[in-house]
């Protein structure tokens, strides 16, 4: 049976960096690689290379821009959905 693996990556470009995340299914009892968030990165329309190996650090490019993107993970980087923070508090009243 497969499961759902969310991932959230930060896509740091020059003037700015922004949170996003994305969506890639697994067998159960398997862990995601680094294969896996390359292929996802991959599937979410970046062009991507490896550089950093121990952080988890890809960089990317498009015509006329390279840019870095850094996996994260929730334990040890604690991720804050504020739309999703508003929903709740709006169904809470």
């Amino acid at each position: 049976m497969k499961k759902e693996i969310s991932v959230h990556f930060k896509v740091i470009h020059k003037d700015h960096s922004s949170i996003l995340r994305g969506i890639f299914f697994l067998e159960e009892n398997q862990q995601p690689s680094l294969l896996d968030y390359e292929q996802c990165l991959r599937d979410c329309g970046h062009d991507v290379m490896l550089i950093d190996k121990e952080h988890e650090i890809f960089k990317a490019y498009r015509p006329g821009e390279e840019y870095l993107i850094h996996i994260l993970h929730e334990e040890n980087d604690p991720i804050r959905d504020a739309a999703l923070e508003n929903m709740a508090r709006s169904l809470m009243r």
